[in-house]
């Protein structure tokens, strides 16, 4: 059996991974689902300030602020990734819904909840393009996470 590290260090992976595919697909599909971005920043730029204001006293400069909330994208997906990999090596019955079920935990639990407390973005609306459009890209990601995780165990090592 591979050590914790190395599971850690596959999630983290397949959460790279994942998170890169739920961008792609996001931007494929946004126009699909009537998003177009508005001119508000997203909630990952939002949750950057607060970062940089806790950090540094101020927020993200302008010219760093698209780098700054894609940064902080990845980094949530690695460390949702690292986590989930050691979660389905303790419970392997976790990986049976083929990361459906983490991609819908990650939308409810951050996107719908945490973000809006935050104040980084609105609380969910009952308008069905939008959530659709969440829904899929968290499914995306899920599942995008879970195929790269079995292919990150497939690997010899």
């Amino acid at each position: 059996m591979r050590s914790l590290l190395t599971t850690a260090l596959i999630g983290v992976g397949a959460g790279l991974a994942a998170s890169f595919v739920m961008n792609r697909f996001q931007d494929v599909a946004a126009p699909a689902f009537g998003m177009d971005g508005g001119n508000d920043d997203p909630s990952t730029v939002k949750a950057a300030d607060t970062i940089s204001e806790a950090v540094e006293g101020r927020p993200v400069m302008q010219k760093h602020r698209a780098a700054a909330g894609s940064a902080l994208h990845y980094a949530l997906g690695a460390a949702i990734g690292g986590g989930y990999a050691l979660v389905v090596r303790r419970w392997p019955r976790t990986a049976e819904g083929l990361g459906a079920p983490v991609g819908l935990a990650t939308m409810l639990l951050l996107d719908d909840l945490l973000v809006p407390a935050a104040g980084w973005g609105p609380w969910p609306k009952a308008e069905a393009a939008g959530n659709l459009y969440g829904l899929s890209s968290h499914l995306v990601f899920g599942m995008s996470l879970e195929g790269a995780r079995r292919a990150g165990e497939a690997l010899p090592g």
